[in-house]
């Protein structure tokens, strides 16, 4: 009787304790940052990943100033497709979810804000400058419509929605949570897991119930790959790789053969030229750089009295302000970077061109051009023909004077192995 009570017992919790429940879990990752390309195919793959390891849901930590559109609707497709509960979550405190960011709180399954958070301002801003006015209008309505449509299907504050997109107002985590923006105000992941635990969601393929008491919890951080081309993607050090792409092939082309700073060059424009693909580049500013380099090289070649260096100067100092032309401060070269950065490269091209023009101008010291100039003396008369020695070595030599045995020479010219030569003054 006991054993048959037992494994009724074992049989219907069965269920509870199955391989698929075991084996399930919480995967939570953190982003921060401007809304990127990076940012948007680390959470895109991070759906994906918890979809194939079929996860009781994904967090993302978020905290953001906002970034680029298009990243932003590339995140929100994903989140509103996967199959696996999103939930966004804005922390630590002190965090924001500002402008692109409020787009990706609000298409979550669940919103959750940590205390000290904030929320809000999503006025769309032309990265590449100043919009238009029919230009910017359209910017707001198409935004306005998008951010209302996901609240909607949230089933969150649309008009607040709308509000933080035309009026850029922006609310604190209690505020938010009472006007229905964020459905949660949790201090941790911890208490933020348990509140949720039983909760209905809406998902793809209908109402999903969100499991995570007693399911494991795994952190997910960024690869290698994606730090590196995140911090690539910051204007300051794209601006930098840029100028020392300029400096290695500038140097490599200057001294043939030394290879390492040819390579180096290469490799970081084309780190600089993907980086430029996410930011607003003004061309009229890169112009302006590469006018500044032609100035300090034409600086040792043409006579200017310092001229030209400072055309250069004033030439690199404006380009790279213009250089990236964005009203978003995250999109924009710190001033603490481009005068550092402008005084360096001058000092940099001016000092590498007058080597290499000093060593071309520097007279030979090996070969038959080595000979010219240095002193000898005559072992036979010289006149049409004759021997002389020179550099511990005999040479036939010539001369358009007589000169007579014994007497002190200067070589003038080499030609044919043989010596022009005259009396040493």
């Amino acid at each position: 009787m006991i054993k048959n009570i037992l494994l009724l017992l074992f049989f219907l919790f069965v269920p509870v304790f199955s391989a698929e429940n075991l084996n399930a879990e919480i995967l939570v990752i953190n982003v921060e940052g401007v809304v990127n390309p990076v940012m948007s195919e680390f959470i895109t793959k991070s759906i994906d990943e918890a979809e194939m390891e079929k996860a009781n849901v994904l967090v993302i930590e978020l905290d953001t100033p906002g970034g680029l559109d298009t990243s932003m609707r590339s995140i929100v497709k994903k989140i509103i497709a996967s199959e696996v509960p999103v939930v966004v979550y804005v922390s630590p405190s002190g965090a924001r979810a500002a402008s692109a960011g409020v787009f990706i709180t609000i298409a979550a399954h669940v919103a959750a804000m940590a205390p000290g958070t904030n929320i809000g301002a999503a006025h769309p801003v032309g990265v590449g400058g100043k919009m238009d006015k029919t230009m910017a209008e359209k910017a707001v309505n198409d935004a306005s419509a998008y951010i209302k449509s996901l609240a909607e299907k949230r089933g969150r504050n649309a008009e607040w929605a709308e509000k933080a997109v035309r009026e850029s107002v922006s609310v604190t985590e209690q505020e938010a949570l009472k006007l229905n923006v964020i459905d949660i105000v949790a201090p941790d992941i911890k208490s933020l897991l348990e509140t949720i635990d039983q909760r209905e969601v809406q998902g793809p393929a209908g109402k999903q119930i969100i499991q995570t008491k007693g399911v494991k919890i795994r952190y997910k951080e960024m690869g290698l790959r994606h730090k590196v081309l995140d911090i690539i993607s910051d204007p300051n050090i794209a601006y930098l790789l840029m100028l020392l792409g300029f400096y290695g092939l500038f140097f490599e082309l200057t001294n043939p053969g030394v290879i390492l700073p040819g390579v180096l060059g290469a490799f970081s424009l084309i780190l600089a030229l993907y980086s430029f693909q996410t930011l607003p580049v003004n061309y009229a500013g890169l112009l302006l750089i590469i006018l500044a380099i032609v100035l300090f090289i034409l600086e040792i070649k043409v006579t200017s009295y310092g001229m030209l260096t400072i055309a250069g100067l004033v030439s690199m100092t404006i380009g790279s302000i213009m250089l990236f032309d964005s009203p978003l401060p995250f999109f924009q070269l710190s001033l603490k970077v481009i005068l550092p950065a402008v005084m360096i490269t001058t000092l940099f091209f001016s000092l590498t061109v007058y080597l290499a023009v000093k060593a071309y101008k520097r007279k030979p010291v090996t070969g038959a051009e080595g000979l010219i100039g240095l002193a000898g003396e005559t072992r036979t008369d010289v006149h049409h023909k004759g021997q002389v020695f020179v550099n511990g070595e005999l040479w036939q030599a010539w001369s358009d004077e007589p000169v007579k045995t014994g007497e002190k020479i200067i070589v003038e010219k080499v030609e044919n192995l043989k010596l022009k030569v005259r009396k040493a003054t």
